[in-house]
């Protein structure tokens, strides 16, 4: 009897497992949810804004892997977006309020608009 060779490691395995672990499901209604709040005619209050840009971070990110996975950026508009969004991911909160909301209201606008790319090239579906 022939001994059999696991194909990954044991580091591997855990770093894959820690990767599982840590992988958080598309959400489009707490998407179009942030997008709101993000672009509400009342900015939300100063304590909330950091917060509410990093969740706009995540669904960058969701978005972009989707993207990516879907070979969508193959559709120019799309392209573009995953572009821009790549780029806003990167830049910091501004420290002074204005600066930031107008970051924030980029970062709304870049995931509703990626958003809505993927839904009409059907690498998603519509959120409710």
């Amino acid at each position: 009897m022939t001994a059999c060779t696991p194909p990954l490691d044991s580091g591997t395995l855990h770093d894959l497992l820690d990767r599982i672990r840590d992988w958080q499901p598309f959400d489009g209604a707490a998407l179009l949810d942030d997008v709101a709040a993000a672009l509400d005619d009342v900015p939300p209050a100063e304590e909330d804004t950091a917060q509410l840009a990093e969740r706009l971070r995540g669904h960058l990110a969701r978005l972009v892997t989707i993207a990516v996975a879907s070979e969508a950026e193959q559709d120019t508009a799309a392209a573009q977006l995953v572009l821009r969004a790549r780029t806003l991911q990167a830049d910091p909160l501004p420290g002074e309020r204005r600066a930031a909301m107008a970051h924030l209201r980029r970062l709304g606008w870049t995931a509703n608009e990626l958003h809505d790319r993927l839904t009409a090239i059907r690498c998603l579906k519509e959120a409710a």
